[in-house]
């Protein structure tokens, strides 16, 4: 019997097969008519691994590294091959750690300790493994037979990670080989899809390289991020204080009913670093400090916080956000698709913000704008003020760090923070949280309880609101003179209870349904902490989920 597969990255293009048929085969007769490589694809909106086989009409959606699903998958695969490597070279004992994106890779440290001539005989052979094309082989394991390799291997945070569990009956493996490993996402179908890597040697690990959405075709180039090393050094630091390094030791506080003192410590440890950076403003003498973090950071609460603490030390505050500085409508910028650009910071006010800031700094008094999206449009009249003495301005907004917004103020008159969720918990040693899956996920619940907007419209939104960051936030971060790691600890257990509903409310025939089930299966590996008295109701856990008395 004849079917046919419509492939939508290329319009027009039906592929005809008799009866069950590798999605791979299909790939291979339309792959040179696509701009880059393939890695993963979407069949009737579900992601599928390109050994997936179908037997039925379908939409089969090809997905390059420019999806955030097979930028994933591509990571996953080239991890596996380097512990292949590693296991191949130094022994199956040397433990592997995947930490953190880090310098436009990812940052991985071993209980092997690299030299440069280890470094070296790796990148080898990696790249005989990946010219072999060796295949990569999905096995389904019972939660027994998965709790037996990882007592094998003593992958002790796995182990612990299945008996916590009771919602799973079976776990997917992939085998290189002899290198068998529990990965939780799909991987491509043989070593040689894995084409373009490096490593580096950075600190106590190495820097593990590959191509990023913005440019598939080359290995990203490198960026030093020494604050962000900081950063994450800090929230490791973080999660071995409460004693929670990985997903099992966090079921495992919720199982015993420890939630409690974990909740209070991480809250404690919050305050603590914004009380460090009160403080550091009062020693810099700064008089304008801008604030700035991509989607679901939890600016607004930090910001208020440290308003609070610069108080205790003293000052008064102004607070100010970008946004009031839009364009007005008709001045309004759009972008290729003819929908008003709000992002860029073509899209702020600049000439009226650095005058009112400048206004402001010399005493002056100044009608700061409202502004309204009803109108749209500036609104005055509400906030004519200037500044007291001893009265500090917090400017929050996506664009703080771009000293284009600020060039005319003074170098030392202002000081400049980015917040940002990093997460110090990891499923296991090489299968990571991501910190974007982390603040979609706190949008995703945001956005539903207090904008009345379904996870479909958050999901479909978010690769525009990745590629905003990467070309108006990321690129800046290192003008900061500190870094606040936003994560709660506990808070992937909190958000569960309110992401799961409305994930599980998307439909097969919606287009957001693949990274719907992508988000779940990431979720099932958390228990869910149902009471959440013991969330402060400063947290910035709260400007999400509600019980705010910050976030209005």
């Amino acid at each position: 019997m004849k079917h046919n597969a419509k492939i939508l990255n290329l319009k027009e293009r039906v592929v005809s097969f008799e009866d069950a048929v590798r999605i791979e085969d299909i790939l291979d007769q339309v792959k040179d008519e696509l701009p880059y490589p393939v890695y993963v694809a979407k069949l009737d909106n579900a992601y599928r691994a390109l050994t997936h086989i179908t037997e039925h009409d379908c939409q089969i959606e090809f997905l390059d590294m420019r999806n955030q699903e097979a930028w994933l998958v591509y990571q996953d695969s080239l991890i596996l091959i380097f512990i292949k490597a590693v296991h191949d070279l130094f022994g199956n004992k040397v433990l592997v750690t995947v930490n953190n994106s880090l310098n436009k890779g990812l940052f991985i440290t071993s209980s092997h300790k690299f030299t440069a001539e280890d470094v070296q005989k790796t990148k080898e052979r990696m790249q005989e493994i990946v010219e072999a094309d060796m295949p990569i082989v999905k096995e389904h394991l019972t939660k027994e037979g998965a709790r037996i390799l990882t007592r094998k291997q003593k992958l002790q945070e796995a182990s612990k990670l299945l008996e916590s569990i009771t919602n799973i009956d079976d776990i997917e493996v992939y085998s290189l080989d002899d290198e068998m490993q529990i990965f939780y996402n799909l991987l491509v179908p043989s070593t040689g899809y894995i084409k373009i890597f490096d490593i580096d040697m950075y600190k106590n690990g190495l820097i593990l390289r590959y191509p990023h959405p913005a440019d598939p075709a080359t290995i990203a180039p490198y960026e030093e991020q020494e604050m962000l090393y900081n950063a994450f050094s800090e929230a490791t630091k973080w999660g071995q204080l409460m004693n929670v390094n990985f997903v099992c030791d966090l079921n495992e506080r919720i199982l015993y009913d420890d939630v409690a003192e974990m909740v209070l410590m991480q809250e404690a440890l919050h305050e603590k670093r914004i009380s460090d950076i009160a403080d550091m403003i009062k020693e810099k003498k700064a008089r304008v400090v801008l604030i700035c973090g991509p989607s679901s950071s939890g600016k607004t609460t930090f910001a208020k916080r440290l308003c609070v603490q610069l108080h205790v030390n003293g000052f008064k505050t102004l607070y100010m956000g970008t946004d009031d500085y839009y364009k007005e409508l008709h001045e309004r910028i759009y972008d290729e698709n003819g929908e008003p650009d709000l992002e860029s910071i073509k899209a702020i006010d600049k000439d009226l913000f650095m005058k009112q800031i400048l206004e402001l700094l010399e005493g002056k008094e100044v009608d700061i704008p409202r502004y309204d999206f009803s109108i749209p449009g500036k609104v005055y009249g509400e906030r004519i003020t200037k500044l007291d003495k001893n009265q500090l301005i917090v400017i929050e907004g996506i664009h703080a760090m771009n000293n284009e917004l600020t060039a005319n103020i003074d170098a030392k008159d202002k000081f400049k923070i980015y917040i940002s969720p990093f997460t110090p918990i990891s499923i296991d040693h090489h299968n990571r949280i991501s910190t974007t899956d982390a603040r979609m996920l706190r949008r995703l619940v945001r956005d539903y309880k207090f904008r009345s907007s379904e996870a479909q419209r958050t999901i479909s939104m978010w690769p525009k609101v990745r590629s905003s960051e990467d070309a108006n936030i990321f690129p800046y971060n290192s003008e900061a003179d500190v870094f606040f790691n936003s994560n709660c600890i506990y808070e992937y257990a909190v958000l569960k209870k309110y992401a799961e509903p409305l994930l599980k409310r998307i439909k097969r025939e919606e287009p957001e349904y693949g990274e719907a089930q992508r988000m779940l299966s990431f979720l099932k590996y958390f228990d869910p902490i149902y009471d959440e008295y013991i969330i402060p109701n400063n947290s910035i856990l709260r400007e999400f989920i509600g019980g705010s008395v910050i976030v209005k």
